[in-house]
């Protein structure tokens, strides 16, 4: 695994490097500040009748790319939820295919309530926030379980050298926009702490008899529909 994320991160960066020469090659400073699509731009420059593949090229690029976010991510809920920290539906498998559906549903539909925002940089600067900073507390857990649990068991174990270098990274990521647009980021901290009355109502709070009832009516209501089932019946499968 490290390997192939070595590789990968690198072949990316490469061809993302090379992207970026070659359209500040191609196009003047005045061109790149007034375009509105700087691949586009490119492709009208220099590929003239075959313009067009670029804007194709990259909305596949976008559907590939969210194709991977939806599935992984829909991953995250699932573990989170099996740990009790989201509503027990999300920790259900669909019957036929062992895929965990209910999680992927809700992340498609976040994804999409997202899309209500018309602005696409104040939409970038939203969820890329929330991403990354949501990223870098999750890889401050290394360093930290590196000094606080040395003895636990590791199979992959890195050099204490590349987390602080992300997180350093993070760091700069998350700090420039907070200065450049705050509105933008505040709104990504929102998001953010939206989900502690979430965690609050569906898995702190003592429930009395009445929510118990509604919520496990409302479970099973939802298995039915999505032909969802719980781990111990997956095993059975």
């Amino acid at each position: 695994m490290p390997l192939a994320i070595a590789i990968s991160c690198t072949l990316v960066t490469v061809v993302y490097v090379l992207t970026n020469v070659a359209f500040y090659t191609a196009l003047s400073p005045v061109e790149i500040l007034g375009s509105k699509a700087v691949a586009v731009s490119f492709a009208n420059k220099l590929f003239g009748p075959l313009a067009w593949t670029i804007p194709v090229f990259v909305a596949l690029s976008t559907f590939g790319a969210v194709n991977g976010i939806l599935l992984t991510s829909s991953r995250l809920f699932y573990a989170g939820a099996c740990y009790g920290q989201m509503p027990e539906l999300l920790t259900m498998i669909q019957a036929q295919r062992l895929t965990p559906t209910p999680s992927v549903l809700i992340m498609a539909i976040l994804s999409m309530l997202y899309l209500i925002v018309s602005d696409i940089d104040a939409l970038i600067n939203y969820v890329g926030f929330a991403t990354w900073l949501s990223i870098g507390v999750a890889v401050l857990c290394l360093p930290w379980l590196r000094w606080k649990r040395p003895d636990l068991e590791r199979p992959i174990k890195v050099n204490l050298f590349w987390p602080i270098l992300y997180l350093l990274c993070t760091i700069f990521v998350t700090a420039v926009p907070m200065i450049a647009s705050p509105y933008d980021t505040g709104m990504g901290v929102l998001m953010i702490l939206s989900s502690i009355p979430v965690y609050y109502v569906f898995v702190f709070w003592p429930k009395p008899k009445w929510f118990q009832q509604g919520s496990s009516s409302v479970t099973m209501f939802l298995q039915k529909i999505l032909v969802v089932v719980g781990k111990a019946k997956v095993a059975q499968l």
